[in-house]
């Protein structure tokens, strides 16, 4: 079971990274909207350094819950249309 929660804390570890990478703001600098997309980027920023710093403090299952929530703040701003990102990708569900 170990192993098992090692290799999905590695893969959501790795496709938080992946999507953060790829998602960009999609409205217009200095608007409402901008700032929204902002918002989800910074909190799955976040999520990702919180999630890091578990895993080196040696508590897998809150690392994987943290890259799990920053995954989510980044497919909420795509499907609230604040965040743009690929449409034929593995890493968003939109």
């Amino acid at each position: 079971m170990a192993a098992e929660l090692e290799e999905k804390t590695d893969r959501y570890e790795g496709l938080l990274a992946d999507a953060l990478d790829a998602a960009e703001p999609a409205a217009p600098a200095g608007t409402p909207l901008a700032e929204a997309a902002d918002d989800c980027l910074e909190m799955a920023r976040s999520y990702l350094d919180d999630g890091r710093h578990f895993r080196e403090s040696g508590d897998p299952v809150n690392a994987l819950a943290s890259f799990s929530y920053g995954h989510g703040w980044l497919d909420a701003g795509a499907r609230l249309g604040v965040l743009s990102v690929p449409s034929e990708s593995h890493l968003f569900t939109v």
